[in-house]
């Protein structure tokens, strides 16, 4: 018999390491340990994780958790997602989870258990190229079309202290919108723009 290792024995340890090291960077994210821009928040960010919206357009109110003890609510997510839909179209989509692990921090640093007023969140590509021919304000490869972005504002929280709290947590781009009332957060590159 020949004791020397088999070509398929690295092969299968590799995959192991892989298969490993796979599930803890998903066990991590999952607990919200990896959320680019909200590390320094990470440690302290509970397992469990709720949001709150009440859209401006559709007059909808939801309040659900997305994360129960390190794992997916689906029911939860699903919730927000409807809400957080593109509400000229009807169209829903699976916003980033890395987005609401932000605006639930953001919701932490400004000490509020108030709804977020949504303005805009998911937006299909076709409800985006009308908004974007109409003003040079969208942009055509906006991330609200891949669930990544979110308009917002808290309306007992003064709106420039929201932007600052935002732009502290480091965890993409940030504008500021005054003369609308908003704050536009995403997941892209971290970035700030508005007055």
């Amino acid at each position: 018999m020949d004791h020397r290792a088999h070509p398929l024995s690295a092969g299968a340890a590799s995959r192991r390491r892989f298969v490993t090291g796979a599930a803890a960077g998903a066990a991590a994210l999952t607990a919200g340990l990896l959320v680019p821009g909200v590390a320094s928040a990470a440690t302290s960010m509970p397992a469990t994780r709720s949001l709150a919206f009440r859209s401006l357009h559709t007059g909808e109110e939801v309040a659900a958790t997305y994360l129960r003890d390190g794992v997916v609510e689906a029911e939860g997510l699903q919730r927000l997602n409807h809400v957080l839909r593109d509400w000229r179209s009807g169209e829903v989509w699976q916003m980033d989870r890395k987005l609401l692990d932000l605006l639930f921090a953001l919701r932490r640093s400004m000490d509020s258990d108030q709804p977020f007023e949504l303005i805009s969140a998911y937006r299909s590509p076709k409800t985006n190229a009308k908004l974007a021919s109409k003003s040079n304000g969208v942009a055509r490869r906006s991330l609200h079309m891949r669930g990544m972005a979110i308009d917002v504002r808290l309306p007992e929280r003064d709106l420039k202290a929201l932007h600052q709290a935002a732009l502290a947590l480091q965890g993409g781009g940030v504008g500021l919108y005054t003369k609308s009332g908003f704050i536009h957060l995403d997941t892209g590159r971290v970035r700030r723009w508005g007055a």
